[in-house]
């Protein structure tokens, strides 16, 4: 293979949009418009993060990657030594201007954000740190890499951040925590084999599962106290619910079973971000109609 098809399986197309949308509908949310910085802000979270996010990743869960059967597709590419260290420079070079600009466009919390969120995306997977061996920080770092963008459109445009946003925030981060967690179960085998550590390695795949079913009605719960658009959105949380459920008794030794139910989850997102932008809409077409 190519470098840029390598670089491009190992980013995960279809995953691009989940760090995207959420820059681009917080930052017009918060008040912003399709100016440069929606371009350049947007277009950073779609290529260039996840580059960075997942090609990091790949490189350094290269031992473990050829051990697990789901790699090597949609799910994560398995790359191979020779190819380590070019991406890894792309993932640095590629984020590099974009990074510059935003910088230059904010101001000292979105500087302390974006800082966060890249450093998040390093120590997730980066050989000394690799908090994604460290049950529970696994999920809490995970979730942060799709809430940041959300964060730093907030705070790019509004420098602070309101009780309202605090709540969406809230209930997408605790989403996040329940997608990784539950992604995690499906691991558990090729995990333990490897010497690695997970959240689900840790408790199990049956409180694993529980424990994702608990963070997503949390979520939901927030929502329907959230700003006008979001209690509309909250009930996409039960269909996430009933992607898992049936995993709720899951044994670890057939944990890799829940790979069906991680699959679902690929359709989910789009279904998700559809809600959220009818929701959106409904919302600005009330502001505006008042």
């Amino acid at each position: 293979m190519t470098l840029a098809r390598v670089v491009l399986a190992s980013s995960r197309p279809l995953s691009w949009i989940n760090t995207a949308y959420p820059f681009a509908a917080t930052y017009l949310v918060a008040g912003g418009r399709i100016d440069a910085t929606f371009v350049i802000g947007t277009l950073f979270f779609l290529v260039p993060y996840n580059v960075a996010m997942y090609g990091i990743n790949d490189v350094f869960d290269y031992e473990s990657d050829i051990l697990n059967p789901r790699k090597g597709g949609v799910e994560g590419a398995v790359l191979t030594p020779e190819f380590h260290r070019p991406v890894l420079w792309l993932a640095v070079l590629g984020c590099v201007p974009f990074v510059a600009y935003l910088a230059s466009v904010g101001n000292p919390v979105s500087h302390l954000v974006l800082a966060l969120s890249l450093c998040a995306v390093v120590a997730y997977s980066a050989k000394g740190l690799r908090f994604k061996e460290r049950p529970f920080l696994d999920s809490i770092t995970s979730s942060f890499h799709f809430v940041s963008p959300a964060l730093f459109a907030t705070v790019l445009v509004t420098g602070t951040i309101g009780a309202g946003t605090w709540m969406v925030l809230g209930a997408f981060f605790l989403w996040g925590l329940a997608s990784h967690a539950f992604g995690a179960v499906q691991d558990i085998v090729a995990d333990r084999s490897a010497g690695l550590h997970s959240i689900a390695t840790a408790i199990g795949g049956a409180w694993t599962v529980r424990f994702a079913v608990g963070c997503y009605l949390v979520a939901g719960t927030l929502l329907v106290f959230g700003p006008a658009y979001a209690p509309l959105v909250s009930p996409i949380v039960l269909l996430y619910i009933s992607t898992i459920v049936p995993w709720w008794n899951v044994s670890d030794d057939n944990a890799e079973d829940a790979n069906r139910g991680w699959k679902r989850f690929l359709a989910l997102n789009f279904i998700a971000g559809f809600v959220v932008t009818v929701a959106l809409m409904m919302s600005a077409a009330t502001t505006i109609s008042g």
